[in-house]
């Protein structure tokens, strides 16, 4: 770390003398152009400030104060000292105390211990602490800016920083050993080492040392990046300075012996990771044997929907459980609680909503549930539920799922599994435990780890989801039931000593007389940080016990644990050490009190207080200031595009054509959030599967781009954000395959609604957690053939001869997405909630388009701060061009922009030239007399699809068969219902498509939302569900299909007719795409593509004029 501390100064200019032992390394810093000195004196000599950077407190001794070399003696008059080293404060003391013994009180001292790595020390990263006197802090203040990224100042004198980084080892150092310990055990227990760290590092068990020092571990690299002898000097300062306090750390000592004995075994200079070698002395690399490479499997489709599932039985609501089961309901599932607590049953019906439900007993909860989630507190619980007084075994239907998400010993999870099975019912078992917390139970946003049968899963996987959020929070662990808990009880391992080791060092700062609230706001982010420390240490610093996770908890899972490692014949002397300090608590009377409240063991033993330590924090409140969109009025719309500046750019596409010739040029994939971005392309493919295989042989086929459509717009927002990651991760994997040269380079477009509804900002965050952070975002709505203008930041919508600003239509009162911003920088700021200040939203004008031209664009790109977004006003089709060449010279230059656009990108970025509406004749749709029916299909609800329809319906009366699904009845849960309506309606299409008459299927027209955003899309999903329906039961071939509304044409082309591929033909109407089923390839049970050559008409919701509608079904009609 000296070195890449000293390197960095001499880049930034100062004048550094360098001194090492090891000549090796002075000559590498000779060759960087700086000066070496032969002894610390030499260095010291005429040089103001002087840096010390070595092992320990031995060795700065004797670079201060040897009699022959030491630099003391050669510093000049007021110099100051720096020490860096991690040293006992005690060391300190001693230091002022020779200085004053020399007679050079002018020295200044700094109390300096850093830490961060020899990576972060190069680029001047570090974490720094510093205590001393104002005066020489003050004076050193510069410097150690210079080297650290973060600069924490000490209170205290000099010492406390030193104490301070004394804490931080302190928890590194049992964070390593505990790291050793749980990976060792998971390997002797035959678990996958490397999927048990993907997990943990996502839950509860992880900390920072976890996270960066298992890497190693996996994959046996004992290059010692820290050597584990670093901790025998490190835990010896922690463990001799409590001796010196009379202060009992049972966690501290543990570890030090741990390291004491891998030092003794030879691994003392190696790196501390190796650790984990003593904990499995037969076979030391066990935990690397143990690393399986992940396979890359398809996930399960799941077999059901929020829809599908009328009753999920949920018993045990405490504090994880409540939130658990309100998130099901928001989640669309139907969830009838139970708990032995009425209180928390009560509090449950009352924030969930419309879909919970209570039930008076377990078999109550689980009568007639398809699903049984068990959320209780242990084994003997679970057990007494579904066997004992609760006979809900007795009670669930057939081949309904139980799901535990409880913490229990592997082996009981197996046997659970084996006496539900003997039952002959067919109830199937889901091991599935849970890790977060309180808090991201109630966001859905759990850790969860599975296992159990496929079929199983494949039911279960809707609701695991709800659960657990992005599927990066889900994992599925092979070997049946009891696998997973085999990898929750190393998580709890982790979890249950990380508290302690937390409570230990917050009384040991405490009992050094350290603010323990700068404490823990300083270790949180640093080495010595776990996500149980930031966790659980605000409820020690403020004596909160209500607990929201019981200490009982951890005296029951480090017993699991501690049995476990028994059976296997493990050591895990953590373990053991921690779940005695637990039985103290609990033998206390705590068992029922908040686990943090375990840090109460040490103010019995010592009588210091964490609590009483904790300096109280002083806010400042200011009134939060009320974000207020900008108000426009309508403008006239000849009159303003007439006054708009002339374009000067000619000839713009041909450009754009020449450059993605180039085979570097990446591939555009648009990820399509209903099927209506296609509306302005021809001869291009759209995929409806984006698994590795399909996507490598498309990247391959359309090396220039094609669309994906993911329809994630009638999806809730976890969901839709889960999909785009899921399609990312995947296009990622197919770029870099193996087929390729080299990896294929692509760039995404995520097309949006030119009305502006849709998940935004959540789908660009999704992409950007998966291929990192863009330079910008575009934000380009912009469609001449919708009528959708940008001027001015101000997006307008074309009605009649005006326009008019997009907040001030109806589109902007969307029950899922609506928005109240017309400029799009004040969309921007609505939508993202202030993320981005008013600097970071940067526009392209028309001017910028029209006069300065595609260099001005890219001009203005390649100038963006990163992290920024960009605004693009258009108002004709050739100002996208103009700025799609921008954006493609930026590209070329080093931009890496994310794209969130209406559909005029699309087909200005791929050079697609714009072409007539087609004609049926060129489509093949036969309309002579005695040619079968036409097929219309609506159910979109915006207002411009309504008038359409009803002048289809005025224009074409007499020869248009109208058939009307009532969307109230729809909805009636009463069973059959549905299944009558739809039944009835493909018997009457049928009738007349075969007589050759045109069928109208439409919705019924009464608006019918949901209480919120997330209802109103599940209201959609039914409407779309029975148009489904509907045309899989129409076997007659029609002379063409329309499909009126978003929802609508995703779900029939993709469920309906079963397309996997189509190719673009062209547009219908003017913005209205027309798609036929491309590829010969059959679904996995034989079944092709439906009505295959059947011209599909993709009819956006928004597009078009009253008469659009009416006069296409007029033109290809038979005659």
């Amino acid at each position: 770390m000296g070195f890449g501390m000293a390197s960095h100064l001499l880049g930034l200019g100062h004048h550094v003398t360098g001194f090492d032992v090891y000549e090796p390394s002075l000559e590498k810093f000779r060759a960087l152009g700086a000066k070496t000195a032969t002894s610390p004196r030499e260095a010291a000599k005429d040089n103001d400030f002087f840096v010390c950077m070595v092992a320990n407190s031995n060795q700065a001794e004797s670079v201060l104060f040897d009699s022959e070399t030491g630099a003391v003696k050669a510093l000049p008059q007021n110099a100051t000292i720096i020490l860096c080293s991690t040293v006992p404060s005690s060391y300190l003391t001693s230091v002022q105390a020779s200085l004053e013994k020399l007679s050079r009180t002018d020295i200044l001292l700094v109390d300096s211990p850093v830490s961060g790595g020899t990576v972060r020390a190069a680029q001047g990263n570090l974490t720094i602490l510093a205590s001393g006197t104002s005066t020489s802090l003050e004076r050193a203040n510069s410097l150690l800016s210079d080297m650290s990224e973060k600069l924490y100042i000490i209170p205290g004198g000099i010492g406390a920083a030193s104490n301070v980084k004394m804490i931080n080892q302190l928890l590194a150092g049992i964070h390593i050993a505990a790291a050793a310990e749980a990976m060792g055990l998971a390997a002797k227990a035959g678990l996958n080492t490397r999927q048990v760290y993907d997990i943990i590092v996502g839950a509860a068990g992880n900390s920072w040392m976890f996270e960066n020092r298992v890497p190693h571990m996996l994959d046996n690299d004992l290059t010692p990046y820290s050597a584990l002898d670093i901790f025998v000097k490190d835990m010896g300062i922690v463990t001799s300075s409590a001796r010196l306090q009379g202060f009992p750390l049972p966690l501290s000592s543990v570890a030090e012996q741990l390291y004491l004995s891998a030092s003794a075994q030879g691994f003392g200079r190696q790196d501390d990771s190796g650790l984990v070698r003593i904990f499995t002395p037969g076979t030391p690399t066990l935990v690397y044997d143990q690393a399986k490479p992940q396979p890359t499997s398809d996930k399960l489709t799941p077999s059901v929907t929020p829809l599908e599932i009328n009753k999920i039985g949920f018993i045990g609501l405490g504090a994880m459980g409540i939130g658990m089961a309100t998130s099901l309901v928001k989640a669309g599932f139907p969830v009838c609680g139970y708990d032995v607590y009425v209180p928390s049953i009560e509090k449950f019906l009352s924030q969930a909503g419309d879909k919970a439900s209570a039930a008076s007993s377990p078999a109550e909860a689980a009568d007639a549930a398809e699903v049984l989630i068990l959320m209780v507190q242990n084994a003997a619980q679970a057990d007494d539920v579904l066997f004992g007084s609760g006979k809900v075994a007795a009670t669930l239907p057939a081949n309904a799922i139980i799901i535990l998400n409880s913490t229990v010993p592997p082996s009981f999870a197996k046997d659970l599994g084996q006496r539900l099975s003997a039952l002959g019912t067919g109830l199937e078992l889901m091991d599935a435990p849970v890790s977060g917390g309180v808090v991201r139970a109630a966001a859905g946003n759990l850790t969860i780890i599975s296992s159990g049968a496929a079929l199983a899963l494949s039911k279960a996987s809707p609701i695991l989801t709800a659960l657990s959020g992005p599927p990066s929070n889900l994992f599925t662990i092979p070997n049946g039931a009891g696998a997973a808990s085999s990898v929750k009880l190393i998580n709890q391992l982790l979890a249950g000593v990380h508290i302690v080791a937390a409570a230990e060092a917050m009384a040991f700062g405490a009992k050094l007389g350290l603010d323990t609230r700068s404490l823990y706001e300083i270790i949180k982010n640093a080495a010595g940080g776990s996500w149980m420390f930031e966790n659980r240490v605000p409820a020690m610093l403020n004596a909160d016990w209500t607990p929201n996770s019981q200490l009982a908890i951890f005296v029951k899972d480090l017993g699991i644990v501690l049995d476990e490692a028994k059976r296997l014949g493990y050591a895990a002397p953590l373990s053991a050490a921690s779940h005695q300090v637990y039985l103290t608590g609990a033998a206390k009377g705590w068992a029922k009190d908040a686990d943090s409240g375990v840090v109460r063991v040490w103010e019995l033993m010592t009588g210091v207080s964490v609590a009483e330590a904790a300096k109280e924090v002083v806010e400042m409140k200011a009134e939060k200031e009320v974000f207020k969109p900008r108000e426009y009025e309508p403008l006239p719309l000849e009159e303003t595009i007439a006054s708009l500046p002339p374009s000067t750019s000619t000839n713009t596409l041909a450009t754009i054509k020449e450059r993605i010739a180039n085979p570097e040029t990446p591939a555009l994939i648009i990820l399509d959030d209903d099927p209506t971005g296609t509306q302005t392309c021809h001869d291009i493919p759209v995929l409806t599967v984006w698994d590795i295989p399909t996507l490598t042989s498309e990247l391959h086929r359309s090396p220039h781009g094609f669309f994906i459509l993911t329809n994630s717009r009638a999806l809730p927002g976890p969901e839709a954000s889960a999909l785009i990651k899921e399609i990312t991760t995947n296009i990622l994997s197919a770029s870099q395959s193996p087929t390729f040269p080299a990896a294929k380079p692509f760039q995404i477009v995520l097309r949006g609604d030119s009305t502006l509804r849709g998940h935004f900002p959540e789908e660009p965050d999704a992409v950007e957690s998966i291929l990192g952070t863009s330079t910008a975002w575009i934000l380009a709505p912009f469609f001449y053939q919708g009528g959708r203008y940008t001027i001015d930041d101000v997006h307008y919508v074309s009605e009649g001869e005006q326009l008019v600003p997009a907040s001030k239509t109806p589109f902007a009162a969307d029950a899922t997405f609506g928005y109240k911003s017309s400029n799009l920088r004040d969309y921007v700021r609505e939508k993202t909630q202030g993320r981005f200040t008013e600097e970071q939203i940067v526009s392209v004008s028309l001017h910028d388009i029209r006069i300065g031209g595609h260099a001005r664009v890219r001009d203005v790109l390649l100038g963006v701060e990163r992290g920024s977004v960009v605004v693009v006003n258009a108002a004709r089709e050739e100002d996208m061009h103009v700025f799609a060449l921008g954006a493609l010279l930026a590209e070329q230059q080093g931009g890496k922009f994310l794209y969130r656009t209406g559909a005029a990108f699309v087909s200005s970025r791929l050079g697609i030239e714009g072409k007539e509406p087609m004609s049926a004749g060129e489509l093949g749709v036969d309309t002579s007399r005695g040619s079968k029916g036409g097929l219309v299909m609506a159910g979109s609800y915006v207002p411009k699809t309504t008038a359409q329809l009803k002048h289809l319906r005025e224009c074409r009366e007499g020869r248009l068969r109208v058939i009307e699904l009532d969307v109230g009845e729809l909805l009636d849960e009463e069973a059959g219902v549905e299944k009558s309506i739809v039944k009835k309606a493909v018997e009457e299409a049928t009738e007349a498509i075969t007589a050759g008459t045109d069928v109208l299927v439409m919705t019924s027209r009464s608006l019918i939302t949901g209480h919120d955003g997330l209802s109103s899309l599940r209201i959609g999903s039914v409407v779309a569900a029975a148009i489904v329906s509907f045309l899989q039961g129409i076997e007659v071939r029609p002379r063409y299909i329309i499909a009126k509304g978003g929802i609508t044409s995703s779900d029939a082309a993709t469920k309906g007719l079963r397309m996997r591929r189509a190719m673009i033909l062209g547009q219908a109407a003017p913005g209205v795409p027309i798609w036929a089923a491309a590829g010969d390839e059959e679904e996995a049970d034989g079944m092709g593509v439906r009505h295959k050559g059947v011209p599909y008409v993709v009819f956006p919701g928004n597009v078009g004029g009253v008469k659009t509608l009416g006069e296409l079904v007029g033109r290809w009609a038979a005659v």
